[in-house]
């Protein structure tokens, strides 16, 4: 019985991609993956990625005055800007970063949509806190592209931060057979995406903070995107069975 689903027992299939160098395709190819799922021509799959340096806005966000000024500052900055079809406001992430799309086919999945925040929130903290990182699920104030199940962490010994950082953005897609649940995890190299994310926020006119965007490497220096995919895959092996494509 998985944590996100008490009423079924899928394999998940895991699926590590290299990014393709497009990254509206990298970004849609989870969409892609949610209606062949839906269609059943894929299992239930965990899909797995290091993307290139890219700043996807929200819906919201196109509709505001300064996003072009926003689009335009994110390409300075070398961040592809793309729109996203789920989540909330800009995120930013690049090869320090992973992006995890979990996909299951449900017949009515609408229901479990807060579960699956609230559960699948908890599994990713739980992974950051597997080498020592002290990981919370919840927002803290100020943070970028704000969320209920955002996970963050607290700096302790050793940490080169002072404050909470937003670690995991998680957002939804659900159409009628399946669902997409996908996560952006930053785990090394902040400065960039604190930069680029200041630039993109003060162009909007949306107010962050920008000292509470960083990496799972801020608060354990030498961390790395290898270590947090072995750590990741081995707290979901405590709620699935996993299977390699």
């Amino acid at each position: 019985m998985s944590l996100w689903n008490p009423d079924a027992d899928h394999l998940l299939k895991v699926r590590i991609e290299d990014p393709s160098g497009n990254a509206e395709a990298d970004l849609l190819a989870g969409v892609r993956l949610l209606e062949a799922v839906r269609d059943r021509s894929e299992p239930a799959t965990l899909r797995i990625y290091r993307p290139d340096p890219t700043v996807a806005f929200g819906q919201r966000d196109v509709r505001l005055e300064g996003y072009a000024s926003a689009a335009r500052q994110s390409l300075e900055a070398g961040f592809v800007p793309v729109v996203r079809k789920a989540g909330g406001r800009a995120a930013a992430y690049h090869r320090g970063t992973v992006i995890v799309d979990h996909v299951e086919p449900a017949t009515e999945a609408m229901m479990g949509h807060q579960l699956r925040f609230k559960s699948l929130g908890t599994i990713y903290a739980e992974a950051l806190r597997r080498p020592g990182i002290d990981a919370r699920l919840g927002e803290i104030p100020g943070e970028y592209c704000a969320g209920e199940y955002s996970v963050h962490g607290v700096p302790g010994t050793g940490a080169t931060v002072d404050g909470p950082i937003k670690l995991v953005g998680t957002a939804q897609r659900v159409v009628s057979g399946a669902w997409l649940f996908s996560s952006v995890f930053v785990i090394e190299d902040s400065g960039p995406i604190r930069a680029v994310l200041d630039a993109v926020y003060r162009a909007m006119g949306i107010e962050m903070d920008p000292a509470t965007v960083g990496a799972a490497d801020d608060l354990l220096p030498g961390y790395t995107v290898d270590t947090f995919i072995t750590d990741l895959l081995a707290e979901y092996r405590l709620h699935a069975e996993l299977g390699r494509s």
